[in-house]
C-alpha cells in the first residue's frame, strides 16, 4: 500500500551548497622577502603579478558572544570597489564528512532552499568541513577614502542597520543587534589576492598577515582556494590538489583557521 503524504506537511528542502577547497601553502616555500609571491608560484598558477587588496575586519562583544554562537559580522572593502560588503554568516561544524547531516540541522534552524537572500558554501580543507550560511549586503561609503574601513561607532551603526532578522533573534529578540551594539572591532587586516588557474580552476592565493601571539609583529598566513559547485569534483579535485601541492613541497598539513586566529589576536 503507497502511503499518502499531505505535500503541505513537508519542509522545504535543504539548500544546495556550493563547494570551497581551501589549503595553506608553507608561507616560507611561497612567499618572497615583501611577502609576495615567489616568481615561480606566480608563473606555476599563470597569476599576473598584480594584486587586489581586501581589507576587513569583524566585530564582537569583549566576550566574543557572536562567535560564540557560531556567527560572525564581518565588514570588508574590496580595491576598486566603492562599496563595503556586510557579511553575517552561520557556521555550522560538518562531523565525519557527512555534509548532508550539517544541511538538515541548519534546515531545522530555519535556513532552507526557500530562502533566496541566504547562501550556502561548503568550506572544505586538509581535514575539515564546515558548512557556513551567509547573507551578504552593500553599503555606499562615501566618507572613507582608498581602502580604510569605518570605525567602531559607524561599523556598529552599518551592521545594526542591515542586519538580517534569523541573525539578529537567533537567541533571542534582538540578539544580534544588542551584541553589535555593544561590540568591538576585531582587526582589521590587510591581505592580498592574487587570482589564477589550476586545472581549468579559478584559482585564488591571498595572504593574510594577522597579528602574532605577542602582539609585536605580523604572522602571514596564506590560502589558497577554489571553487566548485560539484560535491563530486570537489571530493576529487580536493585530493589532487593536495598532491600537487606536496610534490612542489608547498603543502602545509594545517586546517585554515583565519577567523579565529583573527578573533584570538585582536
Amino acid at each position: 500500500m503507497t502511503a499518502i503524504v499531505d505535500s503541505a506537511t513537508q519542509g522545504a528542502p535543504n539548500m544546495m551548497p556550493d563547494y570551497e577547497i581551501k589549503f595553506l601553502p608553507k608561507p616560507t616555500a611561497v612567499l618572497g622577502p615583501n611577502t609576495e609571491l615567489t616568481s615561480t608560484v606566480l608563473s606555476t598558477f599563470d597569476m599576473p603579478p598584480s594584486v587586489t587588496k581586501l581589507h576587513a575586519q569583524f566585530l564582537d562583544t569583549t566576550g566574543k558572544d557572536i562567535y560564540t554562537a557560531g556567527w560572525s559580522a564581518r565588514i570588508r572593502k574590496t580595491e576598486n570597489e566603492d562599496d563595503l560588503e556586510l557579511t553575517y554568516k552561520k557556521r555550522y561544524v560538518i562531523m565525519d564528512g557527512d555534509i548532508d547531516a550539517a544541511l538538515t540541522t541548519a534546515n531545522n534552524d530555519g535556513f532552507d532552499a526557500g530562502d533566496a537572500k541566504y547562501e550556502a558554501q561548503v568550506e572544505w580543507g586538509y581535514q575539515k568541513q564546515t558548512l557556513s550560511i551567509t547573507r551578504k549586503k552593500k553599503v555606499a561609503d562615501s566618507v572613507n577614502s582608498g581602502m580604510d574601513l569605518p570605525g567602531t561607532c559607524k561599523s556598529r551603526a552599518m551592521l545594526v542597520d542591515k542586519a538580517p532578522d534569523k541573525f539578529d533573534n537567533w537567541l533571542g529578540i534582538n540578539w544580534g543587534t544588542d551584541a553589535l551594539a555593544k561590540s568591538r572591532i576585531f582587526g582589521p587586516v590587510l591581505a592580498k589576492r592574487s587570482i589564477g588557474t589550476w586545472e581549468g580552476m579559478r584559482l585564488y592565493i591571498e595572504v593574510w598577515p594577522i597579528r602574532n601571539r605577542a602582539g609585536i609583529g605580523n604572522d602571514c598566513l596564506v590560502e589558497a582556494s577554489f571553487k566548485t559547485e560539484s560535491r563530486t569534483t570537489a571530493l576529487t579535485k580536493h585530493d589532487s590538489f593536495i598532491s600537487y601541492l606536496q610534490e612542489k613541497g608547498w603543502f602545509l598539513e594545517e586546517d585554515s583557521l583565519k577567523t579565529q586566529l583573527i578573533m584570538e589576536r585582536y
